[in-house]
């Protein structure tokens, strides 16, 4: 609040009026104490000013001042809330307006709009990384984390049941043929099939031998019967 004694009132100063602050944490009463070192005309008491506000700003971030380059952080700064205004001699190399406002370039997001979303990249990544192993034991044994985690991720996103082929399926997919495990899969249901069908098939000659074998007994058994009578 400021009074004005041409007028006789009290005229308030809003944050609107006032001019910008550069580095707001450092408060409007430090940056005034730049523009005042900068409109000093001696060089040597521009130079002492320097290093007293340099000495105030150091005293309000003492949490910093084991960071390294600290001193040279906050000369950086003083030239920066200056606007680069403030001609002073200083231990470090004065950075210059133009890098500050250089703009980096742009990073290229990367845009990847993979068909089954519910796996996520690092699968994919996973999955590539085991295409690039040589046929061992490890590396069955990262192709078997990879469906595992394949059928995690996919139940975690569609609240049901999943058999295991439609998992190796996307696994043969996602890894562009190189990893298949259908193969195994159908080999196995092929085998217990094989089973079930020799299963039946003993089960069959069994009870054909076994009803032989009783035709057998009662015609033996009829003919002695015959010749007892007689």
């Amino acid at each position: 609040m400021q009074y004005n004694s041409q007028e006789g009132v009290n005229s308030l100063e809003y944050n609107s009026e006032r001019t910008h602050l550069i580095i707001p944490e450092y408060g409007r009463h430090l940056q005034k104490l730049i523009d005042q070192a900068a409109a000093i005309e001696d060089r040597e008491e521009r130079n002492k000013a320097a290093k007293y506000i340099i000495a105030v700003m150091g005293n309000l971030n003492p949490h910093l001042r084991d960071v390294p380059d600290f001193q040279h952080k906050l000369w950086d700064q003083l030239f920066i809330m200056s606007d680069f205004n403030l001609d002073v001699d200083s231990p470090y190399p004065i950075p210059s307006k133009e890098l500050l406002e250089q703009k980096p370039d742009r990073l290229a997001y990367p845009q990847n709009f993979p068909k089954y979303r519910f796996y996520g990249n690092n699968i994919k990544y996973m999955i590539d990384v085991a295409n690039k192993w040589e046929d061992g034991e490890l590396k069955d044994a990262l192709i078997m984390v990879i469906a595992n985690h394949m059928k995690k991720s996919y139940l975690s996103w569609n609240k049901d049941t999943v058999k295991d082929d439609v998992i190796f399926s996307h696994l043969l997919e996602l890894s562009e043929g190189k990893i298949n495990l259908l193969t195994t899969e159908e080999e196995l249901s092929t085998s217990s099939d094989l089973m079930k069908v020799n299963k039946k098939m003993s089960n069959k000659h069994q009870f054909n031998n076994n009803s032989k074998q009783k035709s057998h007994r009662s015609n033996s058994g009829g003919k002695n019967n015959k010749n007892r009578k007689s």
